[in-house]
């Protein structure tokens, strides 16, 4: 067939485009993927498929774009891993003794990089620059690190720093008196300094650039700061005076950090936790506030130890916050062995029969002052396990001065079976009952001899009788049982105060006709004119006079005891 010439013209020009493609696919030739290939490619995070390094596949990526390396302030390549010279790490809730020469410091440093989580150690407006695997660099959020990457660049605040750091140290030893007769001053006390800047990791008195001084108050010190960078504190020792002090002994402090509170505090209101319930000559019970609220409420373990001191002993002057000085020099305190002078129990009573812990302390001395100081393990406390807290922390709180009595007329009582609120000083007589146990003992036979006759004259009435045969609509014999119990154990059980004591409205003399222990008599002019009266020559009980025989003393009215003690126990 012949071909127009115009055909002739479409054919040549087609036979040179299909050689030049041909030519183009020899010279040029892509690489083409084979579909047994297609499973050597990573399947994308979140996807189910063969695993693959994450890592290996950042760098591939990493080869073919602009690399980003991080600059942060806090995790500078040339700090990460390293510490400080000469300050010493220190770990979460784990107490550190030390010790310091006069005018000297110790340095400590708390590394935020070792708390678990990022967000003790974030910012609160800064932001971080992540790699994304299917999209170009971009910002996003820098949480935990598998979290979905978008292809768009994304910025997102990161999350607010939210915990805290509480330093708590106590002295445990300080500087001995040379004389403690002559010497009236206590020694010096420590000083907590505290970088608040990152320019400073060197705080100490001569390095005082955006620190906080904090000086001990009465051997302890407590600080909380944000922890969103490393903290760094030392300790520092005062100069202390050659002639006052023996400055060769150093100071032992105990120092404790912790996330969730102080290790280590002290309570900084005027509430003592601790109330003085009433001495003898050589003995004196103490108490502390209800530890419940409600009666059902079980209180398994007592969570207070006590400490006690005469205060002519100044051993505990310039360490009375500290709960390990306390520890070591209180002349009453639990000792390592189990004893101590002070005995304690847990207890339930008055108004609202609420749960207390008692302190029954002996072997003082008469007509002394003391100190009184308890320490909460704040672990066993009530509140902390219903709260689910483990705790393990100890708080002291503020002190509290008593009196014991003078060798006379008063002895100690408790632990009664029928008087059971009866705990306080009674008219007693040591040459015939030496301890309070054998004296509580007489008036225990006494009461239960009237409580057995009261109760058979109740039983001639008819309390089970319906309400409209019943003397009273308001009261039942269980009112009457209690009243008359109140009764009977003031009057038979008179609280009693050394005749030496100031004359109140709320004290009566009794038995002023009979001698002193030591044999000697009331002013005769107080006998001449209330000798002759036999409210004030004899006790309001006979049984007193007539089986204990005590010497001169001094009653607390029935009314004033009974008030008394409705403001110790609710």
């Amino acid at each position: 067939m012949q071909l127009s010439p115009l055909q002739s013209r479409l054919a040549a020009s087609l036979i040179a485009s299909c050689l030049v493609i041909i030519l183009y696919v020899f010279l040029f030739a892509p690489q083409f993927a084979f579909a047994a290939d297609l499973s050597q490619v990573p399947s994308r995070p979140g996807f189910s498929g063969s695993s693959y390094d994450l890592d290996d596949t950042a760098d591939l990526i990493d080869a073919r774009r602009p690399s980003y390396e991080s600059d942060f302030s806090l995790f500078d390549r040339s700090i990460v891993g390293r510490v400080v010279d000469g300050a010493t790490p220190i770990a979460v809730d784990t107490p550190t003794l030390g010790n310091l020469t006069p005018e000297s410091t110790f340095a400590y440093v708390f590394e935020v990089a070792s708390v678990s989580g990022r967000s003790a150690q974030e910012h609160a407006t800064s932001h971080e620059l992540r790699r994304s695997l299917d999209g170009p660099q971009g910002l996003a959020a820098g949480g935990g690190g598998d979290e979905e990457l978008g292809s768009e660049l994304d910025v997102v605040r990161r999350q607010t720093a939210s915990k805290t750091l509480y330093i708590s140290v106590n002295t445990c030893i300080q500087p001995s008196r040379i004389s403690p007769d002559q010497t009236t001053i206590d020694p010096p006390q420590l000083t907590l300094y505290v970088s608040t800047s990152s320019d400073n990791t060197s705080p100490g008195p001569e390095n005082t650039q955006g620190t906080q001084k904090l000086v001990f108050d009465e051997g302890a010190v407590m600080f909380n700061t944000s922890l969103d960078r490393d903290i760094y504190f030392s300790i520092s020792a005062p100069e202390v005076s050659e002639t006052d002090f023996v400055t060769t002994s150093p100071y032992n402090y105990e120092v404790a950090v912790s996330l969730t509170g102080y290790y280590r505090s002290y309570a900084n209101n005027a509430e003592p936790n601790l109330i003085w319930v009433d001495s003898d000559a050589s003995s004196s019970l103490l108490t502390t506030l209800n530890l419940t609220s409600l009666p059902e409420e079980v209180v398994s373990t007592p969570p207070y130890v006590v400490f006690v001191q005469n205060t002519k002993n100044p051993n505990i002057n310039g360490i009375r916050k500290s709960y390990c000085g306390l520890s070591n020099w209180a002349q009453i305190r639990p000792l390592e062995d189990g004893q101590s002078q002070a005995s304690t129990g847990l207890r339930q009573g008055g108004v609202a029969n609420l749960t207390m812990q008692e302190f029954y302390v002996t072997g003082l001395n008469a007509s002394a002052n003391y100190t009184g100081i308890v320490a909460l393990n704040t672990s066993l406390s009530l509140e902390k396990r219903q709260e689910g807290g483990s705790g393990g922390g100890m708080i002291v709180y503020n002190a509290i001065t008593f009196t014991t009595k003078p060798n006379g007329a008063c002895t100690f009582v408790f632990n009664l079976t029928l008087c059971t609120e009866t705990r306080y000083a009674v008219p007693g007589n040591l040459a015939k009952f030496p301890n309070g146990t054998a004296l509580a003992a007489v008036y225990d036979e006494y009461t239960q001899a009237m409580w057995a006759n009261f109760e058979k004259v109740l039983q001639q009435t008819p309390c089970q009788a319906p309400p409209t045969e019943r003397y009273s609509l308001a009261r039942d014999c269980d009112d009457c049982k209690q009243a008359y119990k109140n009764w009977l154990c003031s009057v038979a059980i008179p609280r009693c105060e050394d005749f030496s004591s100031a004359d109140e409205s709320y004290l009566h003399m009794r038995n002023i006709n009979a001698p002193f222990p030591n044999g000697s008599f009331v002013n005769e002019d107080i006998r001449k004119e209330f000798g002759d009266k036999k409210a004030f020559n004899s006790s309001r009980n006979v049984e007193i006079d007539e089986k204990i025989q005590p010497g001169p003393y001094k009653e607390v009215l029935p009314i004033f005891l009974s008030i008394a003690k409705f403001k110790i126990w609710v």
